[in-house]
């Protein structure tokens, strides 16, 4: 979809800065949303409240929300607090009571987005509905063809305010995040749509109270345009979540602490500068650029020589060596090992690759 390009400023957000969601994970009673809300207002300054009206839960028996009743309660928080408020919506009818309610934003779960067909059903019931930002959060599992595609299907149906939510991604291995926040999946995202408002959801990334103060300050380190953060009056009796919600008092806390920095700046002396270093950068990439030529060149005659004398394209001694000892050899030159165990491993990958094109074409 080539115009996706042409996305627009959100109209609910009328601050500069980055912008700041919060409220708690589920509404569980009319006195609890607004009580958590006002708290919040009272807190600290945010762009928006949020609070979950259906649940999507894992298995069945657990709080799925409280439905259709709790728009209610929160079009009077709206009201009454003069806040803009969002929820997420996972049908053409949570879509069309979701507006029915005036809720000015509304957001597709990750357990949506994984799903092509959901998503469709969504973004026919906003078709001709104008100036309602729609954010998508990425799918459960890392996949950004995923993600851009939900993406490009809201799109497809008229909406032009659209924002991603990075929550993190799903995982067998055990980590101390909740979903693994795989940093690099959002900035790929954000680069084949580079005006596409990205926020931050470290609530779910993290998963426990302790770590959303760091997961908000790595987004904002990557620019990252805001934070949806989980917060409840009574965190540890939740009904959902409990364990990554906070107060109201702590939010206020997290978004007092974390530095907010610049993504560029207009003065002449540090772009001067940035811009020599940038230059270095250039000339060294090129000169890396050449070695991994004449590299690629070498493995090629390696190619010819094993063609020519019948052996394997692998060799696993050749292969230990390489991934054992150049990794050290960067460790002391103060590289990362796990960095540098990445970049031989595409390496290698690559010189097998041309190798066994080599190996396989008939000698000239």
């Amino acid at each position: 979809m080539k115009d996706i390009q042409s996305l627009e400023s959100w109209s609910v957000v009328k601050n500069g800065g980055p912008i700041a969601i919060a409220g708690p994970c589920s509404a569980e009673s009319e006195e609890q949303l607004m009580e958590t809300c006002r708290q919040i207002k009272d807190s600290i300054d945010i762009t928006m409240l949020r609070a979950g009206i259906w649940k999507p839960r894992t298995r069945p028996g657990s709080f799925e929300g409280i439905g259709e009743e709790g728009l209610k309660w929160f079009a009077n928080v709206k009201k009454e607090l003069n806040m803009p408020i969002t929820t997420e919506v996972a049908n053409a009818q949570h879509v069309e009571l979701a507006l029915k309610y005036g809720v000015d934003v509304l957001w597709i779960g990750a357990r949506s987005t994984v799903n092509p067909f959901t998503i469709q059903e969504i973004a026919d019931a906003l078709k001709g509905v104008k100036d309602v930002p729609v954010m998508i959060k990425n799918p459960i599992n890392p996949d950004v063809a995923l993600w851009r595609g939900a993406i490009e299907r809201i799109y497809g149906a008229g909406v032009r305010q659209i924002a991603g939510i990075h929550r993190g991604f799903s995982s067998f291995e055990k980590t101390k995040y909740r979903n693994i926040p795989m940093w690099k999946l959002a900035i790929a995202l954000k680069t084949e749509i580079p005006n596409l408002p990205l926020i931050c959801d470290p609530s779910h990334i993290g998963g426990t109270r302790d770590l959303i103060l760091p997961v908000s300050q790595k987004a904002i380190d990557l620019d990252f345009d805001g934070l949806m953060i989980e917060t409840h009056r009574d965190p540890d009796n939740a009904w959902s979540d409990a364990s990554q919600q906070v107060t109201p008092a702590r939010l206020a806390e997290i978004l007092n602490e974390v530095k907010i920095k610049k993504s560029s700046t207009d003065a002449e002396e540090v772009n001067s500068k940035l811009d020599t270093l940038r230059s270095k950068i250039d000339r060294l990439d090129n000169e890396l650029l050449d070695v991994l030529g004449q590299r690629m060149e070498v493995v090629g005659e390696i190619g010819d020589y094993k063609r020519d004398n019948n052996l394997t394209v692998f060799q696993a001694g050749r292969w230990i060596d390489i991934f054992q000892n150049r990794p050290e050899q960067a460790a002391k030159l103060g590289l990362s090992k796990n960095f540098m165990e990445q970049l031989f491993k595409l390496v290698h990958d690559e010189s097998i690759r041309l190798q066994t094109a080599v190996v396989n074409t008939e000698k000239a």
